[in-house]
């Protein structure tokens, strides 16, 4: 799930351009392991929801630290991530779902998804127990529909 996810980011940077490929090796695995270190005691495979809001990625007028912290370590400056990265993009970590969402009213789509230990499916302990499901019920805006979307490396 990290390395999804820090793969993802790598490949928003890459994509962008100004970036050599040795700098997106370095940020890879520096996001990599800032993201094992913030996650190290906020992973439950049993639960996966649970911790979801402490490991959502986001870039919202603010960078995130962690991305923010990986990207330090090659030499650019949040203003300079501003530009290469998308103004708003949420990226969900979780035991194993990898998901983002680019805008406020973009559709979630899945990066990774893999079936957890013993063939059960996620049980929902409560309406509200995601990051992703406190972003839909707190809308303002009238409810859309979303289209969920997999993509596969």
């Amino acid at each position: 799930e990290i390395s999804t996810a820090a793969a993802f980011v790598t490949r928003l940077l890459r994509a962008a351009g100004g970036v050599g490929e040795e700098q997106l090796r370095c940020f890879r695995e520096c996001l990599q392991g800032a993201m094992r270190e913030h996650y190290k005691h906020h992973w439950f495979p049993l639960v996966p929801s649970k911790g979801s809001g402490y490991r959502c990625i986001r870039i919202n007028h603010k960078m995130d630290p962690l991305i923010g912290k990986a990207a330090g370590m090659i030499g650019l400056s949040h203003e300079r991530l501003f530009q290469l990265l998308p103004s708003e993009l949420t990226l969900w970590v979780d035991p194993f779902e990898v998901s983002y969402r680019i805008g406020e009213d973009g559709s979630i789509c899945v990066l990774y998804e893999s079936p957890q230990p013993g063939g059960k499916a996620a049980k929902q302990l409560e309406s509200r127990t995601s990051c992703k499901e406190e972003w839909r019920i707190g809308r303002s805006s009238p409810s859309k529909s979303y289209n969920m979307m997999t993509v596969s490396s």
